[in-house]
């Protein structure tokens, strides 16, 4: 059994999002991504499937130049290899799924580029 709190020990970091693994199982990684307002993730893809949720605030969620206004408790699901960004509207927590195969490392370099 492994137990977190997506609502204890947050930590935002004043130039950029900040990545924070919160459980990693043999079913996939759960990440949580602190927002400050106005803090972005350029456009980047995944080889593999991901879902995220927003659980505080609101962000902005694009999809080749689309974009999803995502508020708090909206999920979205992506296939891999498709390009998409975030734009923080306000403070926010977001919750992001991954792939066993992914690797939290380029997460990590995403938010430093």
């Amino acid at each position: 059994m492994k137990l977190a709190s997506f609502t204890k020990d947050i930590m935002y970091h004043d130039e950029r999002p900040t990545v924070q693994v919160m459980l990693n199982t043999d079913a996939g990684k759960e990440i949580r991504i602190a927002f400050r307002k106005g803090q972005i993730m350029k456009e980047h893809q995944t080889p593999f499937p991901i879902v995220v949720q927003v659980f505080e605030g609101a962000i902005d969620f694009g999809i080749r130049g689309e974009i999803q206004q995502l508020k708090k408790g909206d999920m979205i699901a992506l296939e891999g290899g498709v390009p998409h960004d975030l734009n923080a509207q306000e403070d926010s927590l977001v919750r992001l799924s991954l792939s066993t195969s992914d690797s939290v490392k380029r997460v990590e370099k995403v938010v430093e580029e």
